[in-house]
Parts: structure tokens; C-alpha cells; sequence
């Protein structure tokens, strides 16, 4: 069983990986990438293959309104 431990909001970087935001999230990696394309989460692309990751900020705004 997999177990995740409790990381400090001060201590997560600046940008998140899509793995480590759906694992925040509680959610699916497909659903963050739906929320990209509507635009509810909008996420920021690096390299050639056009990695996704997300602002803590904005992570931080999406649990805000839901929690």
C-alpha cells in the first residue's frame, strides 16, 4: 500500500509536475489536462515535448474554492 506523507506548502516549488499535482489534487492526470484545455486550471509547457507544470499559486487558489 502506498503511503504519501505530508509535505509543508512552503516546502513544494514553485511549479509542480502534473504527477505531483494530481497527487495533491486527489485526482486523475486526465482530468488536470481537461482542466488545462477549458481553462480552469491552465498549466505552463517546457521543452520540446511540451511538459506540463503548474504554479503552486494557482494549485493553491483551486483548493482554496473547493475546500
Amino acid at each position: 500500500m502506498k503511503t504519501t506523507q505530508e509535505i509543508p506548502i512552503s516546502a513544494l516549488p514553485e511549479l509542480l509536475s502534473l504527477k505531483e499535482t494530481a497527487e495533491i489534487l486527489k485526482c486523475h492526470p486526465n482530468t488536470l489536462r481537461q482542466w488545462d484545455t477549458k481553462g480552469i486550471l491552465k498549466a505552463v509547457r517546457f521543452g520540446t515535448r511540451k511538459d506540463r507544470k503548474y504554479k503552486k499559486d494557482e494549485v493553491l487558489k483551486i483548493i482554496n474554492q473547493n475546500g
